[in-house]
């Protein structure tokens, strides 16, 4: 269903009986990546998924958001559904949502899944990139050229994108940069609550390294280590998932 929503459009899915969990999907993808968590969790709990603004079928923010902006919409919604307190999930991007939500003690417990939030070592590459734009930018002062500015950098950015950069449109790319930018680790010894983290250990975008950092810093956590599995590991051993998951949620051991 689609409601309106602190002023924007928003998609969402609710469904099932019992404790209430909120699953909060990742960059780039919407809701449809977790649907099939959503259906089998519905069978025990009840169970909403939703759009962040700005993917799938809901309205972009008409500002630049940073990862606390999302989390504010999130207790927004949360309070239009009339939860308190629920279980959280938060796959990668989900996971930073997650983290503040956790450590604001807006939630019960918390799954994070190969959650994004820890911000990474930088390689050669990344100055390589990080020094040729501001060698870009320098030239773009020049007499002349300064009114073509803002277009000469956009197409160096395109020329020079992650993947998520160069799929994202508009403000999120503003979003983008805004969110990846932002270190989450000073919130994680705020986090009070029962925490599992499911990771894959072949994960490239958010390394098992970081999971093992969350770890160490949230205070009631566990880590379980899907050893063949990538940044998805709900979609490429679903059962398994789902026994872990199920586990978790329904006990408060």
């Amino acid at each position: 269903m689609i409601e309106k929503i602190a002023g924007l459009s928003i998609h969402y899915r609710l469904s099932g009986q019992g404790p209430q969990v909120l699953l909060l999907h990742g960059w780039g993808v919407d809701s449809d990546n977790l649907e099939a968590l959503r259906l089998h969790l519905a069978e025990h709990f009840t169970v909403c998924s939703l759009d962040f603004p700005g993917f799938g079928q809901s309205q972009e923010p008409q500002q630049v958001w940073g990862v606390n902006e999302y989390a504010d919409f999130v207790k927004t919604f949360l309070a239009y559904l009339g939860w308190e307190q629920p279980a959280v999930f938060g796959h990668s991007f989900g996971g930073r949502v997650a983290i503040v939500l956790a450590a604001e003690g807006s939630c019960e417990k918390i799954i994070l899944c190969d959650s994004a939030g820890i911000k990474p070592r930088r390689g050669l590459e990344y100055y390589v990139r990080v020094y040729s734009y501001k060698l870009a930018k320098a030239i773009c002062r020049l007499p002349g050229l300064q009114r073509h500015r803002q277009r000469l950098l956009s197409l160096w950015l395109d020329a020079n994108p992650s993947s998520d950069y160069q799929a994202a449109q508009g403000i999120m790319r503003q979003i983008f940069v805004k969110v990846v930018n932002q270190d989450l680790r000073p919130y994680l010894k705020h986090i009070a609550v029962p925490s599992l983290l499911i990771w894959g250990a072949l994960d490239t975008a958010t390394p098992l390294a970081d999971a093992k950092i969350m770890e160490k810093e949230i205070a009631d956590a566990g880590l379980v280590v899907f050893e063949q599995a990538g940044h998805f590991p709900f979609l490429s051993e679903p059962q398994r998932f789902y026994v872990i998951v199920d586990y978790f949620l329904s006990h408060n051991d």
